[in-house]
């Protein structure tokens, strides 16, 4: 069976299963899934902060308790951790990461097809930009933070290059500001599952775990049901990255269509946890939605479980 034939069939089968199992929507129509894509959660005193792409005005975040039901901070369902009148850019506000560090939160976000970070005092901001422009002059987007266990300090982002890359740099002190000439090519399309829509590697996220660098990331267009997610490793920050020979770790996920862009956390348990987007239905993209699943680290890869939760908005 070629490859074109072998994607028909895992889609049509993705579909049956999807229909018959994984219908999120209630017969009345109060339950609520969270229209969210690209989604990154901050669990921190007792509170999880769900950040995410879904405004035109800025970045989004709702906040739970129990990871299954979410609300808008204090009730206000226009509240925006950042404002666009905050940031460098006035529109294609994406893929938000925020990371408590020493006494402020930042924002690592894609304003404009440009990379950004954005200061606050508090997890749900206002965040803002004190010198309004991006890390790179050139166009990117898909930032991503990694402390290693030494204290220094990576960005990966998504660099445009005939297709979509996963490049990487130094950052100084500030965690906003490059160190110049330590940019790096990460990982870019090469593996047959991700050719079904080329040409695209994006969404990094990095961790660590006994001496080994995983990254995961999405492959195939944002726009395709074979959207998916793989993993590579390294023995440094820096790489070289190896992919694992038996991606893809998370795609067609129990009936899900174009599932990716994910973000790794651990949830109040100490339980790894992996929150990720799908398409609305098959055969409609938007608005995506979220779900939040488990994983666990097997050596030269993470494995996904099969097992998920589609939270929903009070």
């Amino acid at each position: 069976m070629n490859r074109l034939a072998m994607f028909v069939v895992a889609l049509l089968t993705a579909m049956s299963v999807y229909a018959q199992e994984h219908d999120k929507s209630s017969k009345d129509g109060t339950e609520k899934v969270i229209p969210f894509a690209d989604p990154f959660i901050l669990y921190e005193d007792g509170l999880y902060y769900l950040y995410g792409t879904g405004s035109d005005n800025g970045i989004t975040v709702v906040v739970s308790k129990d990871m299954k039901t979410w609300s808008w901070p204090e009730g206000d369902n226009t509240h925006l951790a950042l404002h666009k009148d905050d940031s460098y850019g006035n529109y294609w506000f994406w893929a938000p990461e925020v990371y408590h560090v020493g006494d402020r939160y930042i924002m690592y976000y894609s304003s404009q097809e440009h990379i950004c970070a954005a200061e606050s005092d508090s997890p749900l901001g206002p965040f803002k930009q004190t010198v309004q422009g991006p890390m790179r002059r050139h166009r990117g987007i898909d930032n991503h933070l990694f402390i290693d266990k030494n204290g220094d300090a990576y960005i990966y982002w998504v660099h445009f290059n005939a297709g979509n890359e996963i490049w990487m740099a130094r950052l100084q002190d500030d965690l906003t500001s490059i160190v110049p000439g330590s940019e790096k090519f990460c990982i870019g399309m090469d593996q047959e599952w991700e050719k079904v829509w080329p040409s695209v590697n994006e969404g990094p996220f990095v961790i660590e775990h006994n001496g080994t660098y995983y990254m995961t990331y999405s492959a195939n267009s944002y726009e395709s049901p074979a959207y998916g997610v793989g993993v590579a490793t390294a023995a440094s920050p820096e790489g070289p990255w190896v992919k694992y020979d038996g991606n893809p770790i998370l795609q067609f996920h129990e009936g899900l269509e174009g599932v990716g862009h994910h973000a790794l956390f651990q949830d109040a348990d100490g339980k790894r946890r992996i929150v990720f987007h799908s398409h609305n239905k098959p055969g409609k993209i938007h608005p995506r939605i979220i779900h939040i699943g488990e994983y666990y680290i097997r050596k030269d890869r993470i494995v996904v479980s099969k097992k998920y939760i589609t939270p929903k908005m009070n």
